[in-house]
């Protein structure tokens, strides 16, 4: 693959991706898409359940996979090294849009708020929630987390540095700020059906489990400084270590 189409790659990747996570804050708020968490066919609820969990699983099994070093090390021989975590973007949005096309709706209300401020208060919870993720992606490396500055420090000849192992802002609070904004957003809402529920608690479920993958491999990269780091601090929410 030659320089300039590894940065088309790696824009195109980024630009999926950014219209994926906004489709996804509609899918989720129910509002300005096609299809809904909500929305879709309606199976009987044991199939739909075992769908449901099988997106979710889905979405886990790639991530899982494409993180591992020995998956790395096979791409490697196909595309620069470079482009890697860019694929990994690529797949992840592709994933994700599979996801939400195949979901399958619940039947049921868990709660539906009423009255105009609790409505209120919950969107700017929600909203607050997505902030946070956006925000958490610049405070480490925004532009390297979803490979634009490996294929850019590709075209332009030069090596990607390591990023050193730092704890700006909102990492001095918590470990995983984003994974943070994304269970707010997940569970934040003024109406919680069925659907929203099985979605949030799924996803919720792979957020716990794949924190605690991502921070094996951190160990191995930063040894007792990370140690260290985690001993002290929160996992998602400020209080006791969690």
């Amino acid at each position: 693959m030659k320089k300039t189409g590894l940065v088309v790659f790696g824009l195109s990747s980024y630009a999926l991706f950014g219209l994926t996570v906004v489709y996804l804050i509609g899918f989720l708020a129910k509002i300005g898409v096609p299809k809904d968490v909500n929305d879709g066919a309606m199976l009987a609820w044991p199939l739909a359940v075992l769908l449901n969990l099988g997106l979710i699983a889905l979405f886990a099994l790639q991530h899982t996979v494409m993180a591992r070093q020995s998956f790395k090390t096979a791409v490697a021989k196909i595309i620069p090294e470079a482009g890697e975590r860019s694929l990994y973007v690529l797949a992840s949005s592709v994933v994700l849009i599979v996801v939400m096309a195949f979901w399958a709706p619940l039947p049921g209300v868990v709660w539906s708020a009423s009255a105009d401020w609790l409505r209120g208060l919950l969107w700017a919870g929600f909203l607050l929630g997505w902030g946070l993720v956006l925000l958490s992606t610049f405070l480490i490396d925004h532009f390297g987390l979803f490979g634009l500055r490996q294929v850019w420090d590709e075209w332009r000849g030069e090596k990607s540095p390591d990023i050193p192992f730092t704890t700006p802002s909102l990492y001095k609070w918590v470990r995983h700020p984003m994974m943070t904004g994304f269970l707010i957003a997940l569970w934040v809402t003024p109406d919680m059906s069925l659907s929203h529920l099985l979605f949030a608690a799924g996803f919720s479920v792979y957020i716990w489990g794949g924190t605690k993958h991502e921070e094996r491999g951190l160990i191995a990269l930063f040894g007792d400084q990370y140690v260290e780091y985690a001993r002290r601090t929160p996992r998602f929410f400020p209080g006791p270590k969690g």
